[in-house]
Formats: structure tokens, C-alpha cells, sequence
């Protein structure tokens, strides 16, 4: 007999309780396989999506390198070209020609004679050029290149009486720059320039003392006497130094002679003997004593002495690619030499 309380145990394939457990538990792990799927499909596509940024982001960056090595083979071509060094001249109609001096006066600087020439017989060339005027910022410099622009202006004035040239003076015409500024027919300045300075001087250092200091022994060989009279790492002697005097000497005649020769009779060197001893003086002072012939500037001389206002500037300038090489190259060798005392004569 059979108790009616006793329940008769399920029967797995024909229970509706177990058939529903087994198929919510296979829903389940449907679900869960799905979530996993949908997660390596999202990192698969990340990363698909981050490799294609990446290459978008390296195509970039190769088009603006490549942009970059254009644009600067492009700017190398038009340094070496003509056109990266040129005068800023070529201008229809009658002009008062400017050229301006600028900075030291030597070889390799915006000053030298070489560019100061040229601008001078591009303006002298132009026919509308009517007078020319030199304006003048500068401390000096060489004598060779002083002496080189002084006869150039000469020569292109004796060429073209008709076309005169007028020395400007800024802030600063001492020496050299003076030199330069006697060859023109007139020079004018401001009342506060500082003008003159006619002299020479050739400076150096001496290095005896700290190379016994520290144990430096100096081996020159030379196959001249006072081949190495000027060598900054030895004892001065008295009778190459009073000879190295008369070369100082010399070129200071040779300046005096030059601006004699230009002023003539308008400076005042005899009752002022003082005139060829170096100083400088004020533009006011400067007029009286007849190193210039009057006070004003380059657009006042264009206006009122050449009488042609328009000025164009025949200033001959570098190419920014020379201006670097010759400050990485000759100019760092030139530094060191003046730093160590073998640059010559100055007229300052």
C-alpha cells in the first residue's frame, strides 16, 4: 500500500519544474556567452579603430615633415640665389639715394667696404639718383676698409660732379667712420652726435703672468727674429713695441692727411690742436670746430639741400643664410683672435 502523503519522485524527463530549470540555466549561459562575445568584438574594434588613428595621425605627421624639408629647400634656393643678397634700390623717378653704414667697419660686418662700395655705384649707376647721402651709425673700424670706401667716393664724385654726396651722422661718426664721412662733400649731424675720434689704437692682452701661475710653459718656434712680436704669451719687448708704435703712427698720419684732404680749410686744427688726438665731441661741438658743416638729418638733407625728398635706400644687405654661416664660421675665428690680441690696427 502506498502512503498518500509520499509523493512519487519527479521524473526529470517528464517534470515541468526541472525541464524549466534546465532551460532558464541554458539561457543563461546563452546570455553569458553573447556578453562575452560583445565585449572581444568591442576590443577588437578599439583596437582596429586605434590602429587606423594611428596610421591617419603617422600619415600626418610625414605630410608636414615632408611640407618642412620643402619649404626649406625652397628657402635655401632663394639664399644662394641672386635674390637673397641684393641692394633694395630699382625705383622709377627722381630720388635722393640712401645708403646706410651701420656697425663696425670691417671685412664679413654689414659695413664692410665691399658692400658699401657696391651700394655706392648702384646709386651713382641709377640716373634718377640725384645726390646720395651716406648715414652713418657707426664706432669704426678698419683702416684698410675706411680707406677703401674713403677712395671710392672720391672716385665716383670725380665721375659725376653732378651728383653730390652728403655724410649723415646718427648717433655715432667716430673714426673710421669719420674717415668715411670726410670724402663727402658735406657732413651733418645732431646737435648730441658724437663725432671725431680721429686716431688709432691696436689693443691685446698679455698672459705672462697667469700662464707662470699656473705652470704653462709658452713653445713658439719661428724662423724671423720678431716674427711672433705680437704673441700675447710673451714678455713684451721695448724695441718691437716702439717699433709697432710707428706703424700706429703712420696709419695716423695717413687718417689725418685723409681728412685733411676732404675738409680743407673748414676744420679748425689750428686753433685747436687737439682736433687729431682721439676725443670726440658732441655735433654742437663738432661745428665749431668744422667737423661738420651743419646740424640735421638725412630726410632734412634730402628736403632742403639735395631737393629730393623721396629717398630710396641702396643699402646692400646680406642674406640671413650668410649672415649665419659667417657668424658660425669666420666670425667665431676672428672673435677669438681679437679676444686673444692678434687683431690689427683700429682707427678709433
Amino acid at each position: 500500500m502506498s502512503d498518500g502523503n509520499n509523493k512519487r519522485p519527479s521524473d526529470p524527463w517528464t517534470d515541468d519544474s526541472y525541464l524549466d530549470q534546465q532551460t532558464s540555466g541554458s539561457k543563461e549561459q546563452v546570455m553569458s556567452d553573447n556578453q562575452v562575445d560583445n565585449k572581444t568584438w568591442k576590443l577588437l574594434e578599439k583596437a582596429v579603430l586605434a590602429s587606423v588613428s594611428e596610421q591617419r595621425r603617422a600619415r600626418r605627421w610625414g605630410i608636414f615633415f615632408k611640407t618642412l624639408t620643402f619649404a626649406y629647400l625652397i628657402t635655401m634656393l632663394f639664399f644662394f640665389s641672386p635674390f637673397g643678397s641684393s641692394s633694395k634700390s630699382m625705383s622709377s623717378g627722381a630720388h635722393t639715394a640712401l645708403i646706410e653704414v651701420r656697425g663696425m667697419i670691417a671685412d664679413q660686418e654689414s659695413a664692410s667696404a665691399d658692400n658699401i662700395v657696391s651700394a655706392l655705384r648702384h646709386a651713382f649707376e641709377d640716373k634718377n639718383t640725384k645726390g646720395v647721402v651716406l648715414r652713418i651709425n657707426s664706432p669704426g673700424g678698419s683702416p684698410v676698409q675706411s680707406g677703401y670706401i674713403y677712395d671710392e667716393i672720391n672716385r665716383l664724385r670725380g665721375l659725376n660732379p653732378t651728383v653730390k654726396v652728403y655724410a649723415v651722422i646718427s648717433d655715432l661718426g667716430a673714426s673710421g667712420a669719420y674717415y668715411i664721412a670726410s670724402a663727402a662733400d658735406e657732413i651733418y649731424a645732431d646737435k648730441s652726435s658724437l663725432v671725431g675720434s680721429i686716431g688709432v689704437t691696436a689693443a691685446g692682452f698679455g698672459f705672462v703672468g697667469a700662464m707662470d701661475k699656473i705652470g704653462v710653459d709658452r713653445r713658439l718656434y719661428t724662423s724671423g727674429e720678431h716674427k711672433a712680436f705680437l704673441d700675447p704669451f710673451q714678455p713684451q719687448n721695448a724695441e718691437e713695441t716702439a717699433f709697432w708704435k710707428t706703424v700706429l703712427n703712420t696709419t695716423h698720419r695717413q687718417f689725418i692727411e685723409s681728412v685733411k684732404q676732404g675738409r680743407g680749410a673748414r676744420l679748425k686744427d689750428q686753433e685747436h690742436p687737439e682736433l687729431f688726438s682721439g676725443l670726440i665731441w658732441s655735433g654742437e661741438q663738432a661745428l665749431e670746430l668744422g667737423l661738420v658743416d651743419a646740424l640735421g638729418n638725412s630726410s632734412y638733407v634730402a628736403r632742403e639741400v639735395i631737393g629730393h625728398e623721396r629717398l630710396v635706400d641702396f643699402t646692400l644687405e646680406e642674406s640671413p643664410f650668410d649672415r649665419f654661416a659667417k657668424k658660425l664660421g669666420a666670425g667665431v675665428a676672428e672673435s677669438v683672435a681679437i679676444w686673444a690680441g692678434f687683431n690689427g690696427p683700429q682707427l678709433r
